[in-house]
Formats: structure tokens, C-alpha cells, sequence
């Protein structure tokens, strides 16, 4: 059951492909990564007809076979839908999916409900947002957090922030992919400034892991005996239980890749520039996401950056290097 606390979805579009089952309530989501994907597969086990789009064909192909409605074009997916749900990488591609060439815009209807569930800079999301108004729409400023276990389970955290008239309108898509809402004011942009502040823990959180694991193993701890500890102690985190577990069993596959948090950190500092707030944990774990993606890694798991520690101060981690 999803957990509201306040602080302060018709045709078969153009372009698409899969399951032509009808359903009174229609959702689109636009980018099938982890947590993309994740609110998708929730939106069909809650009896929306979901349309996704991707620019990755073994993606949609795989996403017709979980019973949803695949499409290449954002304007193929957002035709006919109640709300569309924005996860792609950053500002840019989401000011691109939806306002570009066969962007959602092209075909979504009057007063349809968009979810920009996208970590963008707080001046970016109110941009967007104004642009979409203006154009008829009602927005959920609604970026994301809980990793892609809980996405696929919808039990992702939103960190909120739209009209009451968007949030009615979208009480039935949160409801579904989510165990928590955070409404945290009526306009766009506090739910973004908010996980800017999330992706600061976060991103000094998985370089604190990184490094943590790399002293044990240059000092020779065995590191699952140490994981087993640290996860029960004082100096656990979230991120350490999570992306702890990632090192010592040597898998980089990602599920939030190094150049996240490239992206991230570097809202976080810049902002924090803008606003004369000084932060130099977050520019140090910056400066290590931004080492890992520049030495090949940026594409990997963003536990990875154990890897630029480890070769630095030669020790030798699991998965690494064998």
C-alpha cells in the first residue's frame, strides 16, 4: 500500500508493437531502464495498458513478451495515454522525447498527466514543466528512489511536487509503482530539489563503500566477513549494504552506472555553486565518478569506482582483473 505524506490512462499509436489488450486506465513510459522498466512491468501487474518506448530493440522486444505495448517513437507511446511517465538520462532527453521530433507532445492530449520521474537540476524540471503547462498538460515533478529491486516490486519512494490537481490525476500510477510518496509542495521543482539532496548521500555513500572495501582488502580482511559485519553496525548505510555486496561478490553489472553519478554529482555541485553552499564530500566523490567513467568504466555498476581505488593503492578485489 502506498503511502501518501504531505509537506507543505484507446488505439494502438503509430510506431508500435505487442499486446492490443484494452483497458480503461492507459500509461506511458517513456525510457525502459532499471527503474523505467521497473515502474512499467508495475503498471501492468496493476491492469494498465502500458505502452514503452526505447531506443533499445531487445529491450522492446522484451518488453511485448511481459504483455506490454512496444514503441519507438515517444509520440507513438504517449498517444491516447492518461499519464507518461519520463525516465530516460538526463534534461536533455527528456526536453528531447518530449518536445523534439515525434516527441510525446505531438500526440498526448490536453490535461494528460506527466510524471518526470528523471534526477534533473531543480531549474531544469521548472523549465520543462512550464513548457508542458503551457501547452495544456499537468505535471508531477516525481523523480525516484529505492534502486531497481523496488521499482520492479513498486516499491520505489517519489519525491513529489505538482498541482493537486496533477497528483488526483495521478493517484492511480503512483499507487501503482510506489510504497511512498513525498508530497513536498503544490509546483514543480521541490521534489527535484530533494533528490538533488538524495544523490548527495547517495553518491558519497557508494565512494565511502568503495573505499572502505578498498583499505579492508589491502589490509587483508576477508571482505564478505567485513560485509557481514559493517552491514550490522553503526557504519552501514543503505548504499553500503547494496553496493557492498556488489564488490564482494565481484559483479559490475550495472543497475546505476558510474556515469549516473557523474550526471548527478555534477547537478549537485553546480547548484550548490549557484546557491554559495559549499560541499567538498560531494566534489571529492565528483572528482572519483568522473576518474572511473574517464578510465573505461562509465558504463559498469557504480560500485566500479572500487576498481580506481584498488589500482591506486594496489590491492586486489574480487572479480577483478582475473
Amino acid at each position: 500500500m502506498r503511502l501518501v505524506t504531505d509537506t507543505g490512462i484507446g488505439n494502438i499509436g503509430r510506431n508500435c508493437r505487442g499486446s492490443t489488450v484494452q483497458h480503461k486506465r492507459k500509461a506511458a513510459v517513456i525510457g525502459l531502464g532499471s527503474m523505467g522498466w521497473g515502474a512499467a512491468l508495475s503498471l501492468l501487474k496493476a491492469g494498465f495498458t502500458v505502452r514503452g518506448c526505447d531506443v533499445r530493440s531487445d529491450v522492446l522486444a522484451r518488453f511485448a513478451e511481459n504483455g506490454g505495448t512496444s514503441c519507438t517513437t515517444p509520440a507513438s507511446a504517449a498517444e491516447d495515454a492518461d499519464a507518461i511517465l519520463v525516465y530516460v538520462v538526463n534534461s536533455r532527453q527528456v526536453e528531447d522525447v518530449l518536445f523534439g521530433q515525434n516527441g510525446a507532445l505531438e500526440t498526448a492530449q490536453a490535461s494528460t498527466v506527466f510524471l518526470l520521474c528523471t534526477t534533473m537540476a531543480p531549474s531544469a524540471t521548472t523549465a520543462i514543466a512550464e513548457r508542458l503547462e503551457a501547452s495544456g498538460m499537468r505535471v508531477v515533478d516525481a523523480p525516484v528512489s529505492g534502486g531497481h529491486v523496488r521499482a520492479l516490486s513498486g516499491e520505489i519512494t517519489v519525491m513529489a511536487s505538482g498541482t493537486p490537481e496533477a497528483f488526483d490525476q495521478a493517484s492511480t500510477v503512483l499507487d501503482a509503482i510506489s510504497a511512498k510518496v513525498f508530497r513536498l509542495g503544490d509546483r514543480p521543482g521541490p521534489g527535484s530539489q530533494v533528490k538533488m539532496i538524495n544523490q548527495l548521500l547517495a553518491g558519497v555513500h557508494i565512494a565511502a563503500t568503495a573505499e572502505a572495501m578498498t583499505l579492508a582488502a589491502k589490509a587483508g580482511i576477508d571482505l564478505q566477513t567485513l560485509y557481514d559485519v559493517i552491514r550490522v553496525s553503526a557504519g552501514s548505510s543503505w548504499m553500503f549494504e547494496n553496493r557492498g555486496e556488489h564488490i564482494v561478490s565481484g559483479d559490475y553489472t550495472p543497475r546505476s552506472a558510474v556515469n549516473i553519478f557523474v550526471k548527478d554529482l555534477g547537478i549537485v555541485t553546480a547548484e550548490a555553486g549557484k546557491a554559495g553552499a559549499v560541499t567538498p564530500l560531494a566534489t571529492a566523490a565528483l572528482d572519483l565518478f568522473v576518474e572511473a567513467s574517464e578510465a573505461g568504466l562509465g558504463l559498469e555498476d557504480d560500485a566500479a569506482v572500487a576498481k580506481i581505488l584498488a589500482a591506486k593503492s594496489g590491492a586486489s578485489l574480487p572479480g577483478v582483473g582475473d
